[in-house]
C-alpha cells in the first residue's frame, strides 16, 4: 500500500481569541445600519436623492410655518396637524427605504448569513422595524422641533410661552411616534413579502392609497354609527382618528380640522395597537419561516 504524500502547510491562520459580543451587539449593529440605509448613508449618491429630497421638502415646510408665525405672531398650523399633512410624502418614503431593508436581503439570500450568528429569528425584522420607525420618527418629529425653535425665539410670554409650546411638542412628538409605528409594522409588512423591490413598493403605496375609496364609501353611508368607524378602515385615518381622540385641541386649529369619529375614539385606539400588534406578529411569522427554509 503506498504511503500518503499529503502535506498540511502552516500558512498563519489562528482561531478568534478576543471577546465574543453576542446578541446584543448583532442586533444593535443591524438597527445602526437599517437606520443609515433608510437615509442612504453610507451608499451610493442615487440611494441618497430621495430620502434626502423628503427630508428637505418638511424641514423647508416647517421653516415657512415657523417664518410665518414669527411674522404674523399667530401659528398657521399645530404640530399635530403638520404631522398629518406631511403624512403622504411619508407613505412614499415607506414605500422607497421598507423594501430597501429587507427586499433586498431576500432576493440576494443573505439570510442564512445572518441566522449563522446568534441572532435569534425574530431579531432580524424587529431590528429592521425598529430602525424603519425611527427613521420615520425624526422624518416627522425633526421638523416638529424646528417649528418649535421658532415658535420659542420669537414668542412675547418669555418662559411661560416656551414652556406652553414645549406642552404642545412633547404630545405631538408621541403622535410622530404613533405614525412611525403603524406606517413602518404596515409597510415593513409588505416589503418582506416579496425580494422584488418595484413589487414592494408598489404594494406598499396600494395598500395606504387604495383603501381611501373605503374610508370615503362608507363614510357617506345613511348610518351615523357607520360613518363615524369609515376610518378605521385605512392606516392613515385610522392614525388620524386616533389623534383626534388622544389630542383633541392638539390637533384642531381654530375649530377645525380633526377625524370625526364621534364617541369612538377608545375604538380607534384599540384598533391601532392591533393593526401594529397583527402586523409584528405576522411579520415574525414571516420569518420563521424563511429561515426555516
Amino acid at each position: 500500500m503506498p504511503e500518503p504524500t499529503g502535506v498540511i502547510h502552516d500558512i498563519g491562520y489562528q482561531r478568534y481569541t478576543g471577546p465574543r459580543l453576542g446578541r446584543r451587539a448583532v442586533f444593535g449593529a443591524l438597527y445602526l445600519h437599517g437606520l443609515r440605509t433608510a437615509f442612504g448613508l453610507g451608499r451610493s449618491a442615487k440611494a441618497k436623492i430621495f430620502p434626502w429630497l423628503v427630508v428637505a421638502i418638511v424641514t423647508v415646510v416647517a421653516a415657512g410655518l415657523a417664518a410665518v408665525r414669527s411674522q404674523v405672531g399667530e401659528s398657521v398650523m399645530t404640530y399635530a396637524q403638520f404631522a398629518d399633512n406631511m403624512s403622504w410624502l411619508v407613505i412614499f418614503f415607506v414605500a422607497a427605504v421598507a423594501p430597501e431593508l429587507v427586499s433586498r436581503d431576500l432576493r440576494s439570500g443573505v439570510l442564512p448569513l445572518y441566522f449563522s450568528r446568534p441572532l435569534p429569528r425574530s431579531d432580524y425584522p424587529l431590528a429592521k422595524l425598529l430602525a424603519l420607525a425611527t427613521a420615520l420618527w425624526l422624518l416627522l418629529g425633526g421638523p416638529q422641533l424646528v417649528m418649535f425653535l421658532g415658535a420659542a425665539f420669537t414668542t412675547g410670554d418669555g418662559m411661560r410661552g416656551v414652556w406652553n409650546e414645549l406642552l404642545d411638542l412633547l404630545p405631538s412628538l408621541l403622535y410622530a411616534g404613533l405614525w412611525a409605528a403603524v406606517f413602518a409594522s404596515v409597510g415593513l409588512l409588505v416589503a418582506s413579502s416579496t425580494g422584488k423591490r418595484a413589487f414592494a413598493a408598489g404594494g406598499i403605496v396600494a395598500v395606504f392609497l387604495m383603501t381611501t375609496p373605503i374610508v370615503g364609501t362608507l363614510s357617506i353611508m345613511p348610518s351615523q354609527a357607520v360613518n363615524e368607524l369609515a376610518f378605521l378602515a385605512s392606516p392613515s385615518t385610522l392614525v388620524g382618528g386616533v389623534g383626534t381622540w388622544a389630542l383633541g385641541d392638539l390637533l384642531l386649529f381654530e375649530g377645525e380640522g380633526g377625524v370625526p369619529i364621534g364617541d369612538f375614539g377608545p375604538v380607534y385606539a384599540v384598533a391601532a395597537v392591533l393593526l401594529v400588534a397583527g402586523c409584528v406578529a405576522l411579520l415574525m411569522l414571516r420569518y420563521r419561516k424563511v429561515a426555516a427554509r
